[in-house]
């Protein structure tokens, strides 16, 4: 079976396909390089091109060849997304759009969305269940709640099954060192932290000291991006043997703070970080964490990377190779 995945090309796409590869899945990666990297494509048949594109994207679909989507192409920065809202509902919405007419008309029947816990909103409770109330107080998590809504009418009208995918906080690299992290800009944390001590960022900045935590920084529940590609291999599975529609987290139930992971960062890496204390950004909330039971029930999925020292030390094996 031949797996298209949209946006292969990047952080999470690219290690999705290394894993799709090793199980057997034949890949096509369709990416326009906006974002992704083509020093992540590690195999698998590679067509450049772009979603807003509706001619390109339909010849990537011979008729018959594919079996299932992968959707990871996005754009995925909150505080652009308050900056510049219709540049995050018009590219969002419409290749999401896009692909999905292309996959209905080459009779695809199964779909996986990368989404995301910014559907969520202000937590309720702690740790999240897929059944809170979905209240995203960002433009990019709407997108990512609109898409939802949209297969979930598409699986009516047209039988398409799907299992979107909310991510908490990917990070760390491939073990194995041949995938990690390429963003420009980079907004995540653990990347920030070792591209400051690697010299490529002057100095680390800590937003929000003020939160109502123990230690006054914000809690996030952080999870390989290894586990996270192995979860959507497990979730083509799923969808292959047992069409059901379903909404679940990839989390790993356990949080800790900004300097909690400050601190053993210098402890594992043996090295100070500076860093320059900054007001909270707009939109992030003091603690979010993923209940990952539906993902251990339904997908038999448990996170075996998601520690904090692999994150970390993967992550810097990465970087030192990048620098």
């Amino acid at each position: 079976m031949k797996i298209f995945v949209a946006g292969g090309a990047g952080y999470i796409g690219s290690h999705t396909v290394q894993e799709l590869i090793r199980e057997g899945f034949e890949v096509l990666i369709f990416d326009n390089f906006s974002t992704g990297r083509k020093e992540l494509v590690v195999g698998g048949e590679l067509v450049e091109g772009d979603l807003r594109d509706k001619d390109s994207l339909k010849k990537a679909f011979s008729p018959g060849s594919v079996g299932a989507v992968l959707h990871f192409a996005s754009l995925i920065q909150v505080g652009e997304s308050f900056l510049d809202p219709k540049k995050y509902y018009t590219h969002n919405l419409l290749s999401s759009l896009n692909l999905l007419e292309a996959a209905i008309e080459a009779k695809v029947k199964y779909f996986i969305f990368s989404s995301s816990a910014a559907v969520y909103g202000l937590p309720k409770k702690i740790p999240l269940p897929e059944s809170h109330p979905l209240n995203p107080i960002n433009p990019y998590g709407q997108t990512k709640l609109f898409v939802e809504k949209i297969l979930q009418d598409y699986e009516r009208a047209y039988s398409l099954k799907f299992i979107s995918l909310r991510y908490f906080n990917a990070a760390g690299a491939d073990p194995e060192g041949r995938l990690g992290e390429m963003h420009e800009p980079e907004t995540h944390l653990v990347p920030n932290i070792l591209l400051s001590l690697l010299g490529k960022k002057k100095n680390f900045e800590l937003y929000g000291t003020d939160f109502p935590t123990p230690d006054g920084t914000a809690v996030r529940d952080y999870i390989h991006v290894t586990d996270l590609a192995k979860a959507h291999v497990h979730a083509l599975r799923r969808l292959l043997a047992s069409p059901k529609s379903e909404f679940i987290n990839l989390g790993t139930n356990r949080g800790h703070s900004v300097l909690e992971i400050l601190k053993k960062t210098e402890k594992i890496l043996g090295k100070k970080i500076s860093y320059r204390e900054k007001s909270r950004r707009k939109g992030d909330v003091p603690i979010l964490l993923a209940s990952k039971e539906k993902a251990e029930r339904i997908l038999g999925w448990k996170p075996q990377h998601s520690d904090i020292e692999t994150i970390i030390k993967t992550a810097w094996a990465w970087h030192q190779k990048t620098i």
